[in-house]
């Protein structure tokens, strides 16, 4: 997210190509995966194991599934099977064919399955979706269309959504954030960040059930599961521009307390005041920001 903030701001974007791959785990070709190995393994032992690895299905309550396609759920080399695939798929492909052929200028940030791309001219930016559709199908891949969008996005964002009669210029979701235009306290264009709404739901929901089914546990082990589980949230969602949210987010955690803690018995345990005093008994870490988006010295050789 530091390289993308760095491309949007400080080089010439007007436009987001915001992709999702339908069903990529489930999807990766099989053949084209062990070609893409050997470019770069010439050990006849170690591609059989793989292929091997690929076609050993996986269980599922007490049942065996094969697999002849896909990287195996829960696999412990999946994950670099699948950055495998991509960076021919897509990034080796981008950066010798797509940014080539582009007069303005254009990047890729991608992290596994989840990528943005970013350009500076709109024609361009839908030449590269079309082009882009036609790659994945030669890989048995393919595009969600209705995850997928062209958006306008940058420092000409808000005064194009200013014409065309619109509030607020259109954002886009990434690694679970929301990614939206706004103004730093000079009034210069920025890049802002918020917790996706979407993960914060299902974050909250899960909760939920958990304390829905959990209530009438000894509280200690109420308390430090939920101590364990923000210090968790925090270290993702505590970056630049996002304290706020994650404030928000640890509020309503405690109203869902409050609410299933009442309810382990007929009889309610706590008004709102007595509450207050529990928390202050056993309290939940506060956030604070973990990450500086801003802070790019581990970045700067890639950007460079």
């Amino acid at each position: 997210m530091k390289i993308l903030n760095f491309y949007i701001e400080k080089r010439s974007v007007n436009y987001v190509v915001d992709v999702d791959i339908r069903g990529f785990f489930d999807n990766v070709d099989h053949i084209w995966m062990m070609e893409f190995l050997k470019l770069r393994i010439s050990d006849p032992n170690l591609l059989r194991i793989i292929g091997r690895f690929l076609k050993g299905g996986y269980m599922e309550e007490g049942k065996k599934y094969n697999t002849d396609k896909g990287t195996p759920q829960g696999g412990v080399i999946s994950p670099i099977l699948a950055n495998v695939y991509l960076h021919y798929v897509l990034d080796v492909w981008f950066e010798k064919r797509v940014r080539k052929q582009c007069k303005g200028q254009a990047y890729i940030v991608r992290y596994a399955d989840d990528f943005v791309c970013c350009f500076q001219s709109k024609s361009e930016a839908q030449q590269f979706f079309h082009s882009l559709k036609l790659r994945l199908k030669k890989f048995n891949l393919e595009i969600a269309e209705d995850k997928t969008k062209i958006i306008p996005f940058g420092r000409f964002a808000e005064q194009n959504a200013n014409q065309q009669g619109r509030n607020k210029p259109a954002t886009f979701d990434f690694l679970g954030f929301t990614h939206y235009c706004g103004k730093s306290k000079q009034g210069k264009f920025r890049v802002k960040r918020k917790s996706s709404r979407k993960k914060v739901q299902a974050k909250l929901k899960e909760t939920k059930e958990w304390l829905k089914s959990n209530r009438s546990k000894d509280i200690h082990l109420i308390m430090d599961r939920f101590r364990r589980s923000l210090i968790g949230y925090y270290n993702y969602y505590c970056i630049t521009d996002n304290t706020q949210n994650v404030n928000n987010f640890k509020d309503k955690i405690e109203k869902l307390l409050f609410k299933w803690l009442n309810r382990r018995s007929q009889r309610k345990s706590f008004k709102w005041d007595k509450f207050s005093l529990f928390l202050n008994k056993y309290p939940l870490p506060s956030p604070r920001i973990k990450v500086n988006i801003y802070d790019l010295r581990k970045e700067i050789s890639y950007i460079l």
